[in-house]
Order: structure tokens, then sequence, then C-alpha cells
């Protein structure tokens, strides 16, 4: 089931704005109940933390650098086109560290194909130049933090549309991607319908416990 499956059958009900409600605690909680692998991301850092993230992963595998390995030639331009596809509208780019967080895996300059192809964001396992050109930018951004140098000689794009290794998660294409300023949570495509539901469950029985927590009496 897609996500526009799901707004299908809930009316007008923006799916990102859903999610957005229940928030990344209630989602982590509903894939622990279905799944037995970390689906968690604890909190990145945006240029904008307001601005949630939401959609299917397209994924760029990075790697430590070295000069004489083929695949290396192709570039991000060319591995990026090849990640998001034929229908890049709403999807996710995901980047992996290479083993190096801290390196920058680009800024606003590289990421501007982003929003030319109408993708709902950037989830980066390293840091990102030009926090202000990207704030400016329709897509959100989640990273590592910001950084002022270049790290095309730390780590290099290397695949695309590969399964790949996320702060200690394995994301593979087309897993959703929910983030915000509390963190990020991987959920298969197949789990995406009962993960919500039971996400709203989760929600439903905080507020219970809470009226009950409310409800009780002073010890004397």
């Amino acid at each position: 089931m897609t996500a526009n499956d799901l707004e299908g059958t809930t009316g007008e009900v923006n799916l990102a704005a859903r999610l957005s409600e229940l928030g990344c605690a209630a989602l982590v909680d509903a894939m622990g109940r279905i799944h037995d692998h970390r689906a968690h991301i604890l909190p990145m850092v945006s240029p904008d933390p307001g601005r949630p993230l939401f959609g299917p992963a397209a994924t760029i595998a990075y790697m430590p650098r070295r000069d004489d390995v083929k695949k290396s030639s192709e570039g991000f331009a060319d591995l990026f086109y090849q990640a998001v596809g034929e229908f890049p509208a709403g999807r996710v780019l995901v980047l992996s560290s290479g083993g190096y967080p801290e390196a920058s895996h680009g800024g606003g300059t590289k990421l501007s194909r982003v929003a030319h192809c109408g993708l709902a964001g950037v989830l980066a396992d390293g840091r990102l130049r030009d926090f202000t050109q990207l704030r400016e930018q329709c897509f959100s951004t989640w990273c590592r933090g910001e950084s002022t140098r270049w790290g095309g000689d730390i780590i290099m794009p290397y695949a695309a549309n590969v399964a790949i290794e996320f702060a200690g998660v394995c994301i593979t294409p087309g897993d959703y991607i929910y983030a915000d300023s509390s963190g990020a949570v991987v959920i298969p495509s197949r789990s995406l319908h009962r993960v919500l539901e039971i996400a709203q469950m989760v929600e439903d029985e905080d507020s219970y416990f809470l009226k009950e927590i409310q409800s009780e009496g002073m010890p004397s």
C-alpha cells in the first residue's frame, strides 16, 4: 500500500499531517509492536526544525573515497537521478554516511535537484552545508549538523537504490521515512497502514492513562 492509497481511503485527511499529529514517538512504539528490528533514529538537525519529513526512501550509499574505484566516476548527479527514478515527487533522498557522519554530503547548490524534482526532502547521515539556503527551499532537510568544509575528499557517492546503514538502522528503497524534531522512524512500506493504526491506538492509550493519573487522589 502506498501513501496515495492511504490518502484515498481517508478522504481529505493529509497523510503527512496525520503523521505529524501522531509524532515520531508513537510511530516508533507502533513499529515495536509489529517488528523486532531497530527502526528509530535519534534526533537529527534541521535548518527548519518545525518542518517534518515524510515519504518513501530513495537511497544513495556513500563510501570512503578511493581514486581507483570506477563507480565513483558516476558522481552525485547520475546516482541522484538513478535513485529518484521516473516518479521522484514526494520521495525522500536518504544518504548514508560512508562511515564518516561528520563529513559533508553537499549543500544548497547540489541539493537544489531535490526541489527541482519535487522530492519531499533529504535525510542525511552526515553534515550539510548552506543551512540558510536550505531553509529557503520548499523541502524538508534533516542531517547530522551544519558544515562549512567540503567532504568530497573523505566520502564519495557509490551506489543508488540499494539497502544502506543509517545510524544503526537498515533502510531499503521504498521504506517510508518520518522525521521531526524528536527523531526519525523507518517504516517498511507493507507495514505503513498497520503502523498508523497502532500509533493511533498508542496515542489513545496515553490519553486514557493521562486522565487516570489526573484523577488520582493525593496520598494521605
